[in-house]
């Protein structure tokens, strides 16, 4: 009986081991099995994420507006056209600015930059007056090359007087476009670009009148 007791006192406390680490194993199992759907949770919320955000990225930049579909290409079309164009005359201004000489260098070399500055500052209302109603606008040297109306002029030499010439000839013409786009935008009602280009039209026919005048030969 003694042996047989202590046989018995022997087991239950290794019963109470063993079950002592089948607890432990269960807790380890739920443990793990909580940190696994967590993760498998993350993951899935991740992954949504992640899939919002390329939907995002594919998306069309497309801006809110009550012109219609067929309004919004007419004037992104006509104002990306003026756009590329002044940036072609900007930077033929500038070229001719860089490159003047003579005897009234000075004067040329300032009124060239006062006319390219005044030509820069309208690049940027263009292009975000196309953006505003939902346009799409330049995006490149490249498209401005395939776009513009302007013509470039690369010769090593050019007379000052016919730089202004030629410069005052190209503002004339820019007019007459931002006219035909004034129409575009009559078209469709959309007063807030037209009233813009009204500003640009007078600023054009200013620059057009200085340069015209400055080339004239007194008798």
């Amino acid at each position: 009986m003694l042996i047989s007791d202590y046989q018995i006192e022997v087991r239950e406390p290794r019963a109470r081991q063993d079950a002592g680490k089948e607890t432990g194993k269960n807790a380890f199992v739920r443990a793990d099995r909580t940190s696994t759907a967590t993760n498998q949770t993350m993951n899935k919320s991740n992954s949504r994420k992640t899939s919002e955000l390329l939907q995002r990225r594919e998306a069309p930049l497309a801006t809110p507006t009550d012109l219609t579909r067929s309004a919004t290409k007419d004037i992104a079309g006509a104002m990306n056209a003026i756009l590329a164009d002044v940036f072609a005359l900007y930077l033929k201004t500038k070229n001719f600015h860089w490159h003047m000489s003579g005897p009234h260098f000075r004067d040329y070399h300032l009124l060239l930059d006062e006319h390219a500055d005044q030509l820069f500052a309208m690049t940027d209302p263009i292009a975000e007056r196309i953006r505003k109603i939902g346009g799409l606008t330049l995006r490149s040297i490249g498209h401005i090359s395939r776009t513009q109306r302007v013509l470039d002029n690369d010769a090593e030499y050019v007379e000052p007087l016919d730089m202004l010439a030629e410069l005052a000839d190209d503002n004339k013409t820019l007019a007459t476009r931002l006219r035909e786009a004034h129409n575009v935008c009559d078209e469709h009602r959309d007063v807030a670009t037209a009233s813009l280009i009204e500003v640009w039209i007078d600023e054009t026919e200013r620059r057009t009148w200085f340069l015209f005048e400055t080339t004239r030969r007194s008798n």
